[in-house]
């Protein structure tokens, strides 16, 4: 059985990771410092999967430290990192947080493996920017990013190319993401953000449940069919699922190039008008929101071409803008009964 390190797996999308992982007969073991995760989620994960994950806290800027794990787990095959500040707002406000964080962790792994290690990349489509055409290729020119976050992804994978040019050893895929939503459909696990959310479906759960006030549509004037942004929204469970194919390829030596890029969407775009939509038709509960001005940052419309993630990864989306919404309303009350 193959062992697979998770950084960042309490995580919102690492612990679905963890959960898809596990059904595919991998072992895992679990790296975090629950800087913006919660302890409780290890508990979710052994009443999902029946088996308590092997977990090691531990804060991946530590250089020293991260070289003692690797050693002590020298049977690790593949890395899924995932492990990252990602807060768009704070990372404009505190841009060296960003930058250190970010890239040091992943340096400090890359090192202490000796550049020997398959790796799974946690990127993202806001290396894209406002693309020129859509729906967006992989081919498609990065452009300048709109926050030290979006910057810190454009540079990791800058980074990454850069050390598998010169180093055959090491095997890197790039998974460029959409916008991923939803929970699990056990409902133990789900998105758990800190404060006020930053992410469109998180604060239309809160509001909902009447933990947050009206929702603002920022702006309506845009060039799309209602005025109101478009994004790919992905369910988080088919994303989860694709990182365990980007393993197995990377396992099996199919990779044309030892650094690849795949989006990860659904292919199609969604408007924010249309998934408020989509939320009370799914859930039968009706949203109070607000027209507001556009937002400073805020591109107007992208979604992903996924033909190459089709073709080459073997994988494409199955769960709707539906299942969707309903997932993450039921871990939405789940938590109201079950706070965290």
């Amino acid at each position: 059985m193959a062992k697979i390190l998770v950084t960042g797996g309490t995580g919102f999308i690492g612990s679905h990771t963890v959960v898809e992982l596990h059904n595919a007969g991998y072992e895992v073991i679990i790296v975090d410092d629950f800087s913006n995760s919660n302890p409780k989620i290890l508990q979710q994960l052994e009443t999902i999967t029946g088996v308590k994950p092997a977990f090691v806290e531990l804060d991946l800027c530590d250089e020293a430290k991260v070289k003692d794990f690797v050693k002590q787990h020298s049977d690790i095959t593949g890395v899924i990192h995932f492990a990252a500040f990602k807060a768009v707002g704070e990372s404009v406000q505190q841009p060296l947080k960003y930058y250190r964080n970010n890239f040091y962790s992943l340096i400090n792994l890359i090192n202490a493996f000796n550049s020997n290690i398959s790796l799974v990349f946690s990127s993202s489509c806001t290396v894209y920017g406002q693309p020129d055409v859509l729906p967006v290729t992989e081919s498609a020119p990065t452009k300048k990013a709109e926050s030290p976050y979006g910057n810190t992804k454009q540079i990791a994978e800058e980074i990454l190319q850069e050390s598998c040019a010169v180093t055959p050893t090491l095997k890197v895929t790039s998974l460029r993401y959409f916008n991923p939503v939803g929970a699990h459909h056990t409902a133990l696990i789900g998105e758990l953000p800190i404060g006020v959310p930053q992410n469109l479906i998180p604060f239309i759960t809160q509001s909902a449940i009447g933990k947050r006030g009206p929702i603002t549509v920022y702006g309506n004037d845009y060039d799309t069919p209602d005025g109101s942004a478009i994004r790919d929204y992905i369910h988080v469970v088919d994303l989860a699922k694709a990182h365990v194919a980007a393993i197995k390829r990377l396992e099996s030596n199919k990779a044309s190039t030892n650094y690849e890029v795949f989006n990860l969407g659904t292919g199609k775009g969604s408007t924010v008008l249309e998934i408020i939509k989509a939320f009370e038709q799914s859930t039968g509960v009706k949203l109070n929101y607000t027209i507001g001005a556009r937002r400073e940052g805020d591109i107007e419309k992208v979604w992903g071409d996924v033909t190459k993630s089709a073709n080459e990864l073997g994988w494409k989306a199955e769960l709707d803008v539906n299942e969707m919404m309903s997932s993450a309303w039921k871990w939405e009350k789940y938590l109201q009964d079950n706070p965290f």
